[in-house]
């Protein structure tokens, strides 16, 4: 196995566009003087279901993980591979989630770009930051990791649980479930799910030259980080034991 070919750069292409057309949904939903501005949650929700289902589509080679939950989640079960032809292994783990955190950051700085017209608008800091990361509606840290874990455990579970279907829905699956979770469970908290999702995006935002962008909020940044790696874990642990 070439570790650059056949792992790191599917996985890193898979979550740029996983992110790409994520930020870019919500750049679109809540910019200043977008064509989309006001289009509402389930707009926002379809547009990261349609980045996922594009991203899995890129990454299938690795079993398109994009994003760490999965990865760690796959590992709890005791499975022996990651995907085909990619065994389970520390090395391995470790250069799925990097190559996941670069593939995010590098899509939202993308999205950034398309967008720079209407990020130099004025508008609040928590706005444009909004765009990049995920933040709760009422910060009770201790209550917003409860959401997280839950909402990627039932990601992470069911995910796991198509292996078992004798119907192949593929990406398409995948797209409707994180359209499901974010229209039901995604509310306290913008659904991060995903821990490169968030923390690679927090990273561009961090870095990049945005108009008037404040604060990139790290003190809430490890809810949307340990939240889903716990909410992964119990799910490997559970779909291993029953499947």
């Amino acid at each position: 196995m070439d570790v650059w070919s056949d792992l790191i750069l599917p996985e890193f292409l898979g979550t740029m566009m996983l992110l790409l057309l994520g930020a870019g949904v919500v750049a679109n939903a809540i910019l200043p003087k977008t064509k989309g501005e006001g289009g509402g949650w389930l707009m926002i929700n379809f547009g990261w279901g349609l980045g996922v289902f594009a991203g899995v589509y890129v990454a299938f080679s690795t079993g398109a993980h994009i994003n760490p939950a999965v990865t760690f989640g796959i590992w709890a079960s005791g499975a022996e591979e990651f995907a085909p032809g990619i065994p389970v292994t520390a090395a391995n783990g470790f250069w799925y989630v990097t190559a996941q955190i670069a593939g995010a950051a590098v899509g939202s700085a993308l999205a950034f770009l398309a967008y720079k017209k209407h990020f130099d608008e004025q508008a609040d800091p928590a706005v444009k930051l909004g765009v990049f990361s995920t933040g709760p509606e009422l910060r009770s840290y201790g209550w917003n990791f409860v959401t997280e874990v839950i909402a990627t455990f039932t990601l992470v579970f069911v995910v796991l649980s198509f292996g078992n279907s004798p119907v192949d829905l593929g990406p398409l699956a995948v797209a409707l479930l994180v359209v499901g979770i974010g229209a039901s469970i995604g509310g306290p908290t913008g659904y991060a799910i995903n821990p490169a999702r968030d923390f690679g995006p927090r990273i561009a935002h961090a870095l990049l030259p945005i108009k008037g962008k404040g604060s990139s909020d790290w003190a809430y940044s490890w809810v949307p980080i340990a939240g889903p790696l716990v909410g992964g874990g119990i799910a490997g642990v559970l779909a291993g034991a029953i499947y």
